[in-house]
Parts: structure tokens; C-alpha cells; sequence
């Protein structure tokens, strides 16, 4: 009886437990309600390519706390910014964060006026981007995007 007792005791602490992690969670999307953000990203990786993956980190953080739920992010990748998925091809971990980052419905959006200047092919030199990708000009979609409402951010 006693084993029965402990066990019982254990599963209402869980229960609580996830309760209250729902009523923070019912509370950050309660604090954010529901975003439109566009992300900017034109610059290169540098070393390790990090600052790649501080940007990925912090759409994954934005995520966390508002809920995909909750977001509408779009990435706009211009100039050596495409260097992202470039450099994706061959970097695991760069693979996994962006494919983590579309399976929460984070849109990756290439410029097709750098592709066309630097002689970038979308299928053989970037990382799961696809034709619906792909849009005229990073710069004049990011202006289409504000004026639509979305909030600028360069990480």
C-alpha cells in the first residue's frame, strides 16, 4: 500500500507540475498574443560560421517564448546572407537548425536578383530551398513584408 501511496503522490507532483508549465506557457502567449516577424539576414557566418547560428538561435528563443503556434517568421536571406544555406550543405549542425526551424513553419526566403549575380544555383548550392522560395528582390520583400504588418528584425 505504501509503494501504491508514493506512487500516487509522484503522479499528482507531475501533474502539477505540467499544469503549471501549460499556465506559463497559456501566459507567454497570453503576454506576446500572436506575431508577424521577418528576420534579416545579409551578412556572412564569420568564424564557425556563428553569427549563422546565433541568428538561428535566436528565431528558436523567439519561438520558445511566444509559441509557433502564435508566430508567422519569415527569413530573408540577401547578399551573403545566403551564405546560411550555403554553408548548410555541408554542416550538420546548420542542417539541423534550419530544418528544426521550417518544421515549426519558419519560412526561408532567398533573393533571386543574388543568385542571379553571383551565379548561385538554388537547387545545387543551397540547402532545401525550393522554387516557392524564392522572391524578385531580399530587399523590396522585406519592405512588402513591413508594410504587410511584419516586425523587422536583424539578428
Amino acid at each position: 500500500m505504501t509503494g501504491f501511496k508514493g506512487l500516487l503522490a509522484a503522479a499528482l507532483i507531475v501533474a502539477g507540475a505540467l499544469m503549471t508549465a501549460v499556465s506559463a506557457s497559456a501566459q507567454d502567449s497570453d503576454r506576446y498574443g500572436t506575431q508577424k516577424v521577418v528576420y534579416h539576414i545579409n551578412y556572412p557566418g564569420g568564424e564557425d560560421d556563428r553569427a549563422y547560428r546565433g541568428a538561428m538561435r535566436n528565431i528558436q528563443n523567439h519561438i520558445n517564448a511566444v509559441g509557433a503556434e502564435n508566430l508567422d517568421i519569415k527569413v530573408v536571406l540577401h547578399g551573403k546572407g545566403l551564405g546560411l544555406l550555403m554553408d548548410a550543405t555541408s554542416d550538420d549542425g546548420l542542417q539541423t537548425q534550419v530544418a528544426s526551424l521550417k518544421g515549426q513553419n519558419v519560412g526561408f526566403q532567398v533573393c533571386n536578383n543574388t543568385l542571379n549575380s553571383r551565379e548561385i544555383s538554388y537547387e545545387n548550392d543551397l540547402y532545401d530551398v525550393w522554387e516557392q522560395d524564392i522572391v524578385p528582390s531580399g530587399v523590396a520583400e522585406l519592405s512588402r513584408l513591413q508594410q504587410m504588418g511584419y516586425t523587422y528584425i536583424k539578428p
